[in-house]
C-alpha cells in the first residue's frame, strides 16, 4: 500500500510524523513524504524539517494520502499545486485522510462536500465553508474519508485506518510496538474539558 504524506511550509510535525510512525511499521506499507519540490520542508516552528523525497507529480495516484495540518494551512489553501494534487489523488485513493487542520485542505479540494469530518477544535467550524458536517470527535470515518482531530489524534486516525485496511490484529500489533497506551497527566486535552481562559492561553502558544 503506497501512502503519501504531503508537506507544505509550517505544517505541524506530529501531524505528519505520528501517522508516519504507525503506518511505516505496518507490513506492506510504503510511506513517502511529497511536496511541490523534493527537499526539506520546515515545520511551523521553523526548527524542524522533514525531507520530501518525491514531488506531487512523482506520486499522482497513491493508495492513501495523509494530509497534515499546521499554522501554514491557511496559506496552503491557496497552493493550487497541493490542492490540485489532493483533488486528483482522491479520485484514485483507497483512503483519503487528514489530521488537524489538514481537513480544511481536503475541503478546499472538494473532498468533504456533504461529508462528516473533524479537525482541530479551533478551526472545526471552518469545515462548514466546504459543505462538510463538522463533528467534534477524535476520529471520524465517512466512506473512504478518515479525518482526525488535533495533532495527537493523528496516531488514533492512523491506527483506525490500519485496522480498517489490514485488520485489528495488525493495528494492535503496531499499537503495542509503539507502546501507545496514553495516560495523560492532565485531563484538559479537548475543548469540552477546557475553560475559555484555558483555550485562549492555548491559542496564544501557536507559532
Amino acid at each position: 500500500m503506497n501512502i503519501a504524506i504531503p508537506l507544505y511550509p509550517r505544517f505541524t510535525a506530529l501531524d505528519a510524523v505520528g501517522p508516519y510512525t504507525v503506518l511505516a511499521f505496518a507490513p506492506g506499507c510504503t510511506v513517502t513524504f511529497v511536496a511541490g519540490e523534493a527537499g526539506p520542508v520546515a515545520d511551523d516552528h521553523g526548527t524542524l524539517s522533514i525531507t520530501a523525497t518525491a514531488t506531487y507529480a512523482d506520486l499522482p495516484a497513491p493508495d492513501v494520502i495523509v494530509v497534515p495540518g499546521g499554522s501554514g494551512t491557511f496559506d496552503a489553501l491557496a497552493d493550487e499545486a497541493l490542492v490540485g494534487w489532493i483533488r486528483q489523488a482522491h479520485e484514485h485513493t483507497r483512503w483519503t485522510t487528514s489530521v488537524c487542520s489538514g481537513s480544511l485542505l481536503l475541503g478546499k479540494a472538494g473532498v468533504l462536500e456533504g461529508v462528516r469530518a473533524t479537525s482541530h477544535w479551533a478551526v472545526l467550524d471552518e469545515l462548514k465553508r466546504y459543505g462538510a458536517e463538522p463533528v467534534s470527535e477524535r476520529v471520524v470515518t465517512a466512506g473512504k474519508v478518515v479525518t482526525g482531530a488535533g495533532v495527537s489524534a493523528g496516531i488514533d486516525m492512523a491506527l483506525t485506518l490500519l485496522g480498517r485496511a489490514g485488520g485489528a490484529e495488525v493495528a494492535e500489533s503496531v499499537q503495542l510496538l509503539i507502546e501507545y497506551d496514553p495516560e495523560p497527566p492532565f485531563d484538559c486535552g479537548s475543548a469540552e474539558k477546557a475553560t475559555q481562559e484555558m483555550m485562549g492561553r492555548a491559542l496564544s502558544l501557536l507559532p
